[in-house]
C-alpha cells in the first residue's frame, strides 16, 4: 500500500515541478511575436543592469524568507526556509492569487513540526503584513513625489471601488453565516481565529518577530520595484527610478488583487502606467517583458529544482 503510494504520488510531483515551465511554455507559444521582440531587446541591452536585476529578484526570496519567519512564533531552520522560498516562486505560477506560495509553504511549516491552525494562521498574518506594507510603501512614494498627478487618468470612478466593497462586505457576511449556522465549522473556524489572534499578540511582543515579519514585508515591493529599474535602465527606459518604482506600486495595487498565475494580470496596467509616465509605448512593453523574465520566468528553473530536492528530501 505504501509502495503504490509513493508510486502514485511522483507523477504528481513531477507534474507540480513542471507546470510552471508548462505555463511560461505556453504564454510564449501564444505570444510569439511579443516574447521575440522582449527577448531581441534583452539580448541587446546593458547585461550589468540585467546582473543587478537578477540580484534584486533574489532579494525577494530573502525578503519573503523573512516576512514568512516573522509571521509565525517558531524558530525555523533558516537555509531550508529560505530554500521554500524559492521553490515557492516556482510553485507560484501554478496557482492563481498567490496560492501556489501559500500551499508549498503551509506544507514546509508543517514539516517544521508547526501546528496545522498555527501555520495557517501564519499565513493570513503574512498576507496582511505585505498588503499594509506595500500600501504604505505606495502612500510614502505617492507623498514625496510629484508624479502622482499623472496616474489621474489611470485611476477608474467609484464604481469599481464600490463595487469591491460591497463584495467585500458580502464575502464576510457569508463566512460570517455559515460560521454561526454550519456546526461542523463552527469550531475548526472558531480555533483559528483565536490562534490567529494569540500568535499575533506573541509575534509583537518580541523585536525579532516584529522586525523581520514587518521589515521583510516592506523591503519586497521595494526590491521588486528595484529590478524593475534595473531592467528599465538596462533598456533606455529614459525615466527616473522613483516613477518607475512609482509606477510598479501603483500597477501592482489597482490590479494585484485579480487572480492570474504570475501575476500577468499586472503586465498590462504596468506596461500602460509606465506610459503615462512618459516613457516609449515599444520601450515600456519590453521593460515589462524583460522584467517578468527576470523576476518570474528565469527562476523557474532553479524553483523547480529546489521544489523537486525539498520533496525527495521530505522537507515538504
Amino acid at each position: 500500500m505504501r509502495r503504490a503510494s509513493l508510486l502514485a504520488s511522483g507523477p504528481v510531483r513531477l507534474a507540480l515541478c513542471l507546470s510552471p515551465l508548462l505555463l511560461v511554455a505556453g504564454w510564449a507559444v501564444t505570444n510569439r511575436s511579443m516574447a521575440y521582440e522582449g527577448a531581441a531587446r534583452l539580448a541587446a541591452s546593458n547585461p550589468w543592469w540585467l546582473l543587478a536585476a537578477a540580484g534584486f529578484t533574489c532579494l525577494t526570496w530573502v525578503s519573503a524568507a523573512f516576512t514568512r519567519q516573522g509571521a509565525v512564533p517558531d524558530r525555523l531552520s533558516p537555509g531550508l526556509l529560505l530554500a521554500s522560498q524559492v521553490a515557492a516562486g516556482a510553485a507560484n505560477h501554478a496557482l492563481p492569487g498567490g496560492l501556489g506560495a501559500h500551499a508549498v509553504t503551509l506544507r514546509f511549516l508543517r514539516t517544521q513540526g508547526v501546528a496545522p491552525a498555527r501555520a495557517t494562521a501564519s499565513i493570513g498574518l503574512y498576507s496582511v503584513a505585505k498588503s499594509v506594507s506595500k500600501t504604505l510603501v505606495l502612500l510614502a512614494f505617492l507623498a514625496a513625489s510629484p508624479a502622482w498627478r499623472r496616474l489621474g487618468e489611470l485611476v477608474p470612478d467609484g464604481r469599481p471601488l464600490l463595487t469591491a466593497l460591497v463584495v467585500a462586505a458580502v464575502a464576510v457576511a457569508v463566512a460570517g453565516v455559515l460560521m454561526i449556522t454550519v456546526r461542523p465549522l463552527r469550531r475548526p473556524l472558531a480555533d483559528l481565529v483565536r490562534t490567529a489572534l494569540a500568535d499575533v499578540r506573541i509575534v509583537h511582543s518580541r523585536p525579532c518577530r516584529v522586525l523581520a515579519l514587518w521589515g521583510g514585508a516592506a523591503a519586497m515591493p521595494l526590491v521588486q520595484g528595484g529590478a524593475l529599474v534595473c531592467v528599465g535602465s538596462a533598456l533606455g527606459l529614459g525615466l527616473p527610478w522613483e516613477h518607475v518604482v512609482l509606477a510598479y506600486l501603483a500597477a501592482g495595487t489597482a490590479v494585484g488583487a485579480v487572480p492570474s498565475p504570475g501575476g500577468l494580470a499586472v503586465d498590462a496596467a504596468l506596461v500602460w502606467t509606465l506610459i503615462a509616465f512618459g516613457a516609449a509605448p515599444a520601450v515600456a512593453t519590453a521593460t515589462v517583458i524583460g522584467y517578468r523574465v527576470m523576476s518570474d520566468w528565469l527562476p523557474l528553473l532553479p524553483g523547480a529544482l529546489v521544489l523537486s530536492a525539498l520533496f525527495r528530501a521530505k522537507a515538504l
